[in-house]
């Protein structure tokens, strides 16, 4: 079906932050696969982990125990505070299963007329029907209608309009503590705090969709943790697996028991082969990947700010880590078609806004050179 707007460049391989096509021409990918591929391309360990367990046990099923699942769960728990893990496949599905739990605590405290969502303006949550509901952009939502709700949007950082919302006495609120596809705004601390005081004073559930900014890609595990509010459900998806499908729901202890058989599943969810990628990737986090991560992530910041000052385009840097970007008075578009015939892979988001998320192992001179390239264009779009 014609759902995709693609170019016409297909891709042969990968290497790293590299990609290439058939005939060898070569692309800094900051991009990542849409902020997928944090390993990169071809990252050996990976490799050889998904072929061992291909050879050994694909799929079986989650009428049995899966101990790659287990391991990645009891990993995760560690890396995020939370205690329980539900895994599916894609970030919609997460979305879909937190609002499920949401809906279902509700219910079993005896308060089933609570079923209102609130969300934020900017928002993305997935193109599922449950998801869609709760993501702000029209365009997105009312071809299929009626969906679940009612929702209430608030516009990001605005704490009046947020406490105003919470007078519905809401069932849950959904947020991205940074917007991806938004824009990557990165939402306030005092609003965040505020979200999290709300839902306390109220019995709330506060969900934290992290399928962009979290697993790693601020340079913290959560996005939420560079904040004092934290979540009672927290979604996760896109790199992950190092690039196979996997999401998961992360709940906090009062939640962690709301789902039981028969209430929800997946069937290739937490399965042998995309368990045991995630288990990779997690090991690489944890054996210093968070702390390059850290420090890309600030030769980005940097880079950015100085083509801020110097491009009249540009009007912010925004973003924080390896998810950061440039808002442009105009021409987005134009600047990523831009970079991509001059080798650097991009994307847009929120209008005019520049995406940048490149692989957690794109290098300091693949990096200088991206921003580099970006300059070029700017400065010839400007000309």
């Amino acid at each position: 079906m014609h759902t995709y707007a693609r170019s016409e460049t297909a891709f042969a391989r990968g290497a790293g932050a590299l990609l290439f096509d058939a005939e060898g021409k070569s692309w800094i990918d900051a991009l990542g696969g849409i902020a997928v591929n944090a390993l990169g391309h071809g990252h050996p360990r990976l490799v050889t982990a998904i072929a061992d367990q291909a050879a050994a046990l694909i799929h079986t099923s989650n009428l049995y125990r899966q101990p790659w699942g287990e391991q990645v769960a009891l990993r995760l728990a560690r890396l995020s505070g939370m205690n329980a893990a539900f895994f599916s496949n894609s970030g919609s599905e997460a979305n879909e299963t937190a609002l499920k739990i949401a809906r279902k605590y509700q219910q079993q405290q005896g308060r089933s007329d609570r079923a209102a969502f609130v969300a934020l303006e900017q928002s993305f949550h997935g193109r599922t029907t449950g998801a869609v509901a709760v993501t702000h952009n029209p365009k997105y939502r009312e071809p299929f209608g009626p969906l679940i709700g009612p929702v209430y949007f608030v516009p990001p950082n605005d704490v009046d309009a947020l406490r105003k919302a919470f007078e519905s006495e809401p069932c849950a609120m959904i947020l991205e503590p940074i917007q991806g596809e938004g824009g990557l705004r990165v939402l306030d601390e005092a609003f965040l705090v505020a979200a999290r005081e709300l839902c306390d004073a109220t019995d709330t559930v506060l969900i934290h969709d992290e399928v962009q900014c979290g697993s790693g890609r601020t340079g913290r595990f959560l996005a939420s943790q560079w904040s004092a509010a934290q979540p009672d459900l927290v979604t996760l998806a896109k790199p992950i697996a190092g690039g196979l499908p996997m999401s998961v729901v992360l709940a906090a202890e009062k939640l962690e028991g709301v789902l039981v058989p028969g209430d929800h599943g997946s069937t290739f969810g937490g399965g042998p082969l995309a368990s045991r990628a995630a288990l990779v990737f997690l090991e690489e986090l944890e054996k210093g990947l968070l702390d390059t991560v850290q420090a890309r992530g600030e030769q980005l910041r940097d880079g950015l700010e100085a083509l801020a000052a110097k491009h009249p385009l540009v009007v912010e840097r925004r973003g924080r880590g390896l998810i950061q970007g440039l808002k442009l008075e105009r021409g987005a578009s134009d600047v990523v078609r831009e970079c991509f015939a001059n080798g650097l892979v991009a994307a847009t988001a929120g209008g005019e806004v520049i995406r940048l998320l490149p692989p957690y192992v794109i290098t300091e001179q693949q990096l200088s050179s991206a921003l580099e390239i970006l300059d070029a264009v700017l400065t010839k779009i400007e000309a």
